[in-house]
């Protein structure tokens, strides 16, 4: 299993270019329109070159964010979710 951690929170408008390719993936994943304003956190997944990125605005709770990670092969680290909850 992977440890993924938190590269950071960004609004799409902010977000670092090398992040688009990752933030479109997703949003074709889940058949949504990218705005400007959506928050968006980027987790790095140690030990590959990718990224796992969250639109936080589909999540109710960090339990879901979980869920889906798990699915993916990876954990969150403690500091990420700490974080990651208060954004929710």
């Amino acid at each position: 299993m992977f440890i993924a951690t938190l590269t950071g929170i960004f609004e799409f408008k902010d977000l670092p270019e090398e992040y688009g390719p990752f933030v479109q993936f997703k949003a074709g994943l889940e058949k949504r329109e990218v705005q400007d304003n959506d928050e968006i956190a980027v987790l790095n997944i140690q030990g590959t070159e990718s990224f796992h990125i969250l639109f936080l605005d589909s999540y109710k709770d960090i339990k879901e964010i979980q869920d889906e990670l798990t699915a993916a092969d990876a954990k969150v680290n403690h500091t990420t979710l700490k974080i990651l909850e208060g954004h929710l």
